[in-house]
């Protein structure tokens, strides 16, 4: 099992809505495929700062959601659109984690 620790920095002023954006439509969509979501995180000292991390069983699984998120044409025709306006995504940081053996997080 891994983690998928995303990292992303909102437009001037959108923070607000990508967090409405994340909460009322991606994050129920990729629950809807599968995707297991820890967590949704905003940043206490920075305004355009938005976390969020998920949780694979494997990698085989991991390729099996991403394929079932990122090429249905839901989020191709209605979702993926939506995003350029709130999110600079040449600032995205994906990390890969594992939990220590004494994670709460398992």
């Amino acid at each position: 099992m891994f983690f998928e620790l995303r990292e992303y920095r909102t437009l001037p002023g959108q923070r607000g809505n990508w967090v409405d954006f994340m909460e009322e439509t991606i994050i129920p969509f990729q629950v809807s495929k599968g995707m297991v979501i820890l967590g949704s995180f905003t940043g206490e000292e920075e305004d355009d700062l938005y976390i969020w991390i998920r949780r694979f069983e494997s990698e085989a699984e991991r390729v099996s959601l991403y394929e079932a998120v990122y090429e249905s044409d839901t989020w191709k025709n209605e979702i993926a659109p939506e995003i350029p306006s709130m999110m600079d995504r040449s600032k995205i940081v994906v990390r890969r984690i594992e939990a220590s053996s004494k994670s709460v997080i398992q």
